[in-house]
């Protein structure tokens, strides 16, 4: 899947001639972190709230509320942002993105086409929502179930089909290699079914051993 699919399209954005103070009251305002600063809709720079505290007046202060603002409002977007922003396209695939702000420790991503327009931006919220789709977390009616499989061709395709051949609809499946499991993989699945309980009997008279269980409704069994 490609960024474009998961991103913010609809991204709160400054000029850079804003004033710090607009920019700390539209970050409280929409609750958000980082604020892309544009130039007849390129991106030229990013403020995130780290800036704007960096930049704020310190509690040891000797100035005066007044005179801190003052200072403040004189500030621009231009003068507080980061110039040099790590970016990505649209067609950037997601797990690259989720790379990239893992590996440079940043808190989002503009994405920018055509020479730098900015098209949407991606967070670690987007991340996150994305996570929670692919794993079916967030479908109520699915029954889920953990299992350890013989990291060998072919066992996963047998596991899957003994689901459905039993009448149950996979919705997802989440299958990672552990390297400190040799041998041994772990397959998360989300299912629909009838009778889910029989369904899961039915799984181990096949010989499989269910590490976990949850149910629709029913909360979680071991």
């Amino acid at each position: 899947m490609y960024v474009d699919r998961i991103m913010t399209r609809e991204v709160v954005q400054v000029a850079e001639d804003a004033r710090v103070t607009q920019l700390a009251a539209l970050m409280r305002d929409r609750h958000i972190r980082h604020l892309p600063v544009v130039r007849e809709g390129h991106l030229i720079g990013l403020i995130t709230s780290h800036d704007l505290e960096r930049v704020g007046p310190s509690p040891v202060t000797t100035l005066s509320v007044g005179e801190a603002n003052y200072l403040l409002g004189k500030l621009t977007a231009a003068k507080v942002m980061r110039p040099k922003v790590i970016t990505c396209t649209p067609d950037t695939l997601v797990e690259e993105a989720a790379r990239l702000l893992r590996q440079e420790k940043i808190g989002c991503l503009p994405v920018v086409e055509g020479g730098g327009k900015l098209v949407g931006i991606l967070t670690h919220e987007d991340l996150l929502d994305f996570f929670l789709d692919i794993t079916g977390c967030l479908a109520e009616d699915t029954t889920r179930i953990a299992v350890h499989l013989p990291d060998t061709i072919g066992q996963l395709g047998r596991f899957l089909t003994a689901i459905n051949d039993a009448g149950g609809y996979i919705a997802t499946v989440v299958s990672p290699v552990h390297p400190d499991q040799t041998g041994l993989r772990i397959v998360v699945v989300r299912y629909r079914a009838a009778d889910p309980h029989a369904l899961n009997r039915h799984l181990r008279d096949l010989g499989y051993d269910l590490l976990t269980e949850t149910f629709p409704a029913t909360g979680p069994m071991v």
